[in-house]
C-alpha cells in the first residue's frame, strides 16, 4: 500500500490539524507520538504491551542498527518489522542527529560523514546513498534523508553552510531512492534563523518529499527560540504533508507545537524519565525516590487507566525503585508511554470538537496550579 497522508480537520482557531497517515503496515492518527526503540527495542516494553497502550507508530534509530547487528542482518531475517516483531509502522531516522552527537569522533564532507564508532572506534562512511539504503534495508515505513544538524549556537554563516550541505544531501537521498512503497522525508534546517528556515523550506518543498521534518531544535537554544522557530516555519510547509517535529519533547511542548501545526512527535523522554523515576501525571509530576512516597498507598496518578495506575500503589513503586528492581523499570515505563499516549488521545479529541483553543488553556492552568517537580 502507498503513503498517504490526508488531514481531516483543522481546528477553527489555530493551526491544530486532524490527520491521517496511511503505511503498509496500517494506519496511524495524528496528531501521534512515537516512542523511541532505538535499537529496535523500546525500553522494558514488550511490543504487546506497546499496543496495548496505544502506540500507533514507533521509532527506530539508523545508527544504532546499522553498527549492531547491521542492516543486512536484518534484511535477511525479514525486515525490521518481523525482527522485533512489530506489526505497525515504524519511523526511521537517518542517524544524523547520533553522528552529530559523536563531536570529535566524527568528520564531516560534501561527501558525507566519517565517524568512529562507539561501540568499538571502528571507522565508517555514512554517506546520504548509504543511509537511504540502510533504511530500505530495514524495511521502515517512513525514512529520513541524511542532514547535518546546526548545533548552538551558530553565526549566520555557519548555519547557512551547514543548510547548504543538508539541501545537497536531501537532493542525493531523494536521488537514491529505490522503494517507492517507504516515505522519505525531507528535514528543514537553518539554526535559530527564521530566514534560514523559510530558505530551506523553500528548496526542499521543491524536492517534493512525502513529509518534512523540522531538525536542529532541542540542541541547548532556549525554549523561546524553538517556539519560535516552530511557530514560524511550521505553516509554511505543504498542507498535504506531514510535519514532523524532530526529538521533541515535554507534554507542554507537544500541547504549544500541535497549535502551530504539527502533526508528528518523537522523544525519549516518557522512557528515559521512568527509568530514573520520574513519572508524569495529570497534576504534578512524581519523583518516585522521594520518602514522602513511602507510604503512599495511592496510583502515580488516579486519572490514569494503566496498568500500573490500575494495580500498584506509589509505595510498592518506591520499593521497588529503591531496591534496583527491573519491575520498577517496566512499570514506571508503562505509565509514562501511557501517559504521553494518553495526552495525543485528548489532544486529538480536542481538535476533532473544535475546542483546541480551551484545551491549551486547561492544560496550561493546571500546570501553573500544581507547579513543576524535577528529579533534585
Amino acid at each position: 500500500m502507498a503513503f498517504n497522508f490526508e488531514v481531516l480537520k483543522q481546528d477553527a482557531a489555530t493551526g491544530a490539524r486532524l490527520g491521517k497517515i496511511v503505511t503498509a503496515h496500517g494506519e496511524v492518527s495524528t496528531p501521534v507520538f512515537m516512542p523511541v526503540g532505538t535499537q529496535a527495542t523500546v525500553k522494558a516494553m514488550l511490543p504487546e504491551t506497546l499496543k496495548e497502550l496505544g502506540a500507533g507508530m514507533i521509532l527506530s534509530n539508523t545508527y544504532h542498527l546499522y553498527l549492531r547487528p547491521g542492516h543486512q542482518l536484518i534484511r535477511d531475517l525479514g525486515g525490521l518489522h518481523r525482527f522485533m516483531h512489530w506489526e505497525g509502522p515504524i519511523l526511521t531516522d537517518s542517524g544524523g542527529f547520533q553522528v552529530f552527537s559523536l563531536g570529535a569522533l566524527r568528520k564531516i564532507s560534501p561527501e558525507g560523514v566519517l565517524f568512529q564508532s562507539h561501540i568499538d572506534g571502528s571507522r565508517h562512511f555514512l554517506s546520504p546513498e548509504l543511509a537511504v539504503s540502510i533504511q530500505e534495508a530495514l524495511g521502515s515505513d517512513i525514512m529520513m534523508c541524511l542532514d547535518e544538524c546546526t548545533p548552538y549556537p551558530a553565526t549566520h554563516r555557519q548555519a547557512e553552510d551547514s543548510l547548504e550541505l543538508t539541501l545537497q544531501w536531501a537532493d542525493r537521498s531523494r536521488a537514491a531512492r529505490r522503494r517507492s512503497v517507504q516515505a522519505l522525508f525531507g528535514i528543514v534546517q537553518g539554526g535559530m534563523y527564521l530566514d534560514l528556515r523559510k530558505k530551506s523550506v523553500e528548496a526542499l518543498t521543491a524536492m517534493a518529499f512525502d513529509g518534512y521534518a523540522l531538525g536542529g531544535v532541542s540542541v541547548g537554544e532556549p525554549k523561546d527560540s524553538m517556539m519560535a522557530v516552530v511557530a514560524e516555519t511550521a505553516p509554511l510547509l505543504p498542507y498535504d504533508r506531514p510535519r514532523y517535529l524532530m526529538g521533541v519533547g515535554t507534554p507542554e511542548d507537544i500541547v504549544r507545537c500541535v497549535g502551530h501545526g504539527i502533526d508528528m512527535f518523537d522523544c525519549v523522554m516518557p522512557t528515559r524519565s521512568a527509568r530514573n523515576g520520574l513519572l508524569f501525571t495529570n497534576q504534578e509530576k512524581v519523583v518516585i525516590k522521594h520518602a514522602r512516597y513511602r507510604e503512599d498507598p495511592l496510583p502515580i496518578d488516579s486519572q490514569c487507566d494503566c496498568y500500573t495506575c490500575r494495580n500498584y500503589s506509589r509505595a510498592y513503586l518506591r520499593h521497588l525503585y529503591m531496591a534496583g528492581e527491573i519491575l520498577a523499570m517496566i512499570l514506571n515505563t508503562i505509565h509514562n508511554v501511557r501517559h504521553y499516549l494518553a495526552l495525543m488521545e485528548r489532544i486529538r479529541d480536542a481538535i476533532r470538537a473544535d475546542r483546541y483553543p480551551a484545551f491549551q488553556e486547561h492544560f496550561f492552568n493546571t500546570q501553573r496550579m500544581t507547579g513543576k517537580d524535577t528529579l533534585a
